[in-house]
């Protein structure tokens, strides 16, 4: 049986334990810095920020935004919205940089996130509809995994990896890093640093 997945031009497939665990370290460091407290990040913005450091240019673009999370975490604590199945799940924004479609999944019984995280980032990379891949993976408990299989995938526009450490190994994609977006997402200015 051919698996079918619809995808969209543009796919950002977000490991959600990750980001909120990058996101709360971010807020806790940044805080007394700046002497203030950070608000909760906009996800809306954040996810904008990364879209266009992978390169999606201001237009009518499809970005699909694939959340895969533990069900022990269904909430990303340092951002809004932040609930992962009430209210980061088959909804959708629109921006200068086109209509962002937002869905979670978690992994059944038989599955780990790491697991559901390379495996629909392979049927990404391997589907002719999409132009662009951008992953936010856990850099901590599977980045080797996650860099054979950015590897492996050709013939699209551009694919990124988001995170905080570069990887260390020759790399066929692009890294950018992590941080950045999510500084603006929380309201963190240039000038303030």
């Amino acid at each position: 049986m051919e698996k079918k997945i619809e995808f969209a031009p543009n796919v950002m497939l977000i490991d959600a334990s990750y980001l909120d665990r990058v996101g709360r370290d971010m807020a806790e460091h940044f805080s007394p810095i700046l002497n203030r407290e950070l608000p909760k990040a906009d996800l809306a913005a954040l996810l904008e920020c990364l879209a266009l450091d992978a390169g999606v240019v201001l237009g009518d673009n499809a970005v699909q935004v694939i959340f895969i999370y533990d069900s022990a975490e269904p909430r990303m604590s340092f951002c809004t919205p932040s609930d992962l199945d009430k209210e980061l799940n088959n909804v959708a924004f629109k921006s200068q940089l086109g209509e962002f479609s937002i869905y979670s999944f978690q992994p059944s019984d038989m599955a780990t996130c790491e697991e559901l995280f390379n495996e629909a980032l392979m049927l990404a990379g391997e589907s002719k509809d999409v132009k662009r891949v951008v992953a936010v993976a856990d850099e901590d408990a599977y980045q080797q995994k996650t860099h054979s299989t950015l590897n492996k995938i050709k013939g699209k526009e551009s694919v990124t990896l988001f995170g905080m450490n570069p990887p260390k190994d020759e790399a066929s994609y692009s890294f950018e890093m992590l941080g950045f977006a999510v500084l603006q997402s929380l309201g963190i200015k240039a000038e303030e640093l």
